[in-house]
């Protein structure tokens, strides 16, 4: 099921009522379903099928060219991606670095990107939302190890509370081989700090 506009739209008017604004208020005329259009973007994975975009996959044995298989880890570095806290619905956005060790399929990169956006695009918590992401590629690749480690600022870290506005949050999840840290010490160096100068 889709994000019900109207439903969302009538909430935002009565929160906006509940917090002693004026919901009519040619300011505020349109912010219901503004909210609501944002909502609907913000949560379109809650329907979704993460795993969709790493359907397509390549044989790296029967693969129209076996010569290139990779003899090691395939890591995309530097996803974007944006989320909602679900403990009081703030934005947290940050970098997804992904890598993975392939069995026989490999898949196009873009499709890493696809997953990390689609899981994002729920209510979520961020140690969550790696460990959905490793579990998927785990699962749908037959990877023999796969390694997601996030960065993030939260508003609710940001913007209420403490206010620290500098702080970030780092979370590591680990399947397979590389739930060793030492098998996966060099891949965090390289998605956290190689070609950073």
């Amino acid at each position: 099921m889709a994000v019900d506009r109207e439903r969302v739209a009538a909430a935002i008017r009565d929160i906006l009522d509940a917090i002693g604004e004026d919901p009519d208020r040619p300011g505020l005329r349109l912010t219901p379903g503004r909210v609501a259009d944002a909502y609907a973007e913000f949560f379109a994975g809650v329907q979704a099928d993460a795993a969709e975009p790493l359907a397509h996959t390549i044989s790296i044995a029967h693969g129209p060219a076996p010569e290139t298989q990779p003899s090691g880890a395939v890591m995309l570095r530097d996803i974007q991606f944006r989320s909602v806290c679900e403990h009081h619905l703030l934005l947290f956005r940050g970098k997804a670095h992904v890598a993975y060790l392939p069995g026989d399929k490999v898949v196009g990169l873009g499709a890493l990107a696809k997953v990390v956006e689609i899981l994002a695009a729920r209510p979520q918590v961020q140690e969550r939302l790696g460990e959905q992401i490793a579990d998927t590629i785990s699962e749908s690749l037959e990877a023999r190890g796969v390694l997601v480690v996030l960065e993030a600022t939260h508003g609710c870290v940001t913007m209420r509370g403490e206010r620290q506005r500098e702080a970030s949050t780092v979370t590591i999840a680990a399947r397979g081989e590389f739930t060793e840290p030492a098998a996966r010490a060099e891949l965090i160096t390289l998605m956290t700090t190689a070609g950073r100068e």
